[in-house]
């Protein structure tokens, strides 16, 4: 039986570490700004473009039957127009009379809710996008779920929230002392174990249709992660702030992300998707994070 055609864009950590997986089941091609000769060796085939050329991108039209979305938005402005490039090369494959793809599977953020004060959040929760980081990510979802229910191509989006693994744990604000912000001024975060979520991609190119929160089963506050992480780092914990004290000691970007307080809910994900999370918390996820040599 002929293998399907899988074609990645944005082809970072998560999805690499999905590739193994799907290298035994598609045909895997990825869109790469430049050669990678890492990526080629593994038997992904290198389609070279680049999102924010559009002119790069005709090879795109008709490749694969199955695409992931992975590539981040522009750093500035409120609308994609990575995604939206994107989608024209791959309109051109319908101009043409050669194959669309059949399924999309697009991984956004669960910042597309902006503040939820604490809230229990599930898929039917309205979006309230309050920073232009969100708002393109909300774009994204808007013209991909357009472009896609008007052409019949099944639409997965994945909101992901605080990704973590060996590599992505706040240790460098935890040794250079970052204050967080005092327990009655904290916000509710939330995060999902990079494997985890590279598992949640594959279930998505297989099954599903519509959004569904890729989130951990974690409930926890952003100050308590920080001292989860020092205590097994064998770091100090983080000093804590108040909220009126915290712009002359917090970055903005870091601070942005503690004016946002939400508890995923992801039954949808569970049920919808089968899926079963390999570290349900960060209580078991970090300490093997910790584990890993560097």
């Amino acid at each position: 039986m002929e293998r399907k055609r899988l074609l990645v864009i944005g082809c970072g950590d998560v999805a690499r570490r999905a590739l193994p997986h799907w290298l035994g089941r598609y045909e895997v091609a990825a869109l790469a700004r430049a050669p990678d000769p890492a990526l080629a060796a593994s038997g992904v085939r290198l389609v070279v473009g680049d999102l924010d050329q559009p002119g790069t991108l005709a090879p795109l039209a008709g490749a694969a039957e199955l695409i992931v979305h992975a590539a981040p938005p522009p750093q500035t402005g409120t609308q994609d127009v990575r995604t939206r490039n994107l989608l024209a090369s791959l309109a051109q494959a319908q101009k043409g009379g050669a194959m669309l793809p059949q399924r999309v599977v697009y991984i956004s953020t669960s910042g597309v809710y902006g503040d939820c004060g604490g809230d229990a959040v599930d898929e039917s929760r309205p979006v309230h996008a309050q920073t232009d980081r969100a708002r393109r990510r909300v774009d994204a979802e808007t013209v991909l779920s357009g472009w896609c229910g008007e052409r019949g191509i099944a639409l997965v989006i994945l909101r992901v929230p605080g990704i973590y693994a060996a590599d992505r744990l706040p240790l460098a604000q935890l040794e250079r002392g970052a204050p967080v912000l005092a327990d009655e001024d904290d916000v509710y975060t939330n995060h999902i174990h990079a494997d985890d979520l590279a598992a949640i991609l594959t279930a998505g190119l297989s099954s599903g249709e519509g959004v569904y929160n890729a989130s951990d089963d974690s409930e926890m506050k952003m100050g308590e992660y920080f001292d989860l992480v020092a205590d097994r780092m064998g770091l100090p914990r983080p000093p804590r702030v108040r909220r009126a004290e915290a712009a002359g000691r917090i970055s903005p970007v870091l601070l942005s992300f503690m004016s946002e307080s939400r508890r995923l809910v992801n039954r949808r994900m569970k049920d919808g998707l089968g899926i079963r999370l390999r570290y349900p918390t960060v209580h078991e996820g970090v300490p093997q994070a910790a584990a890993q040599p560097g």
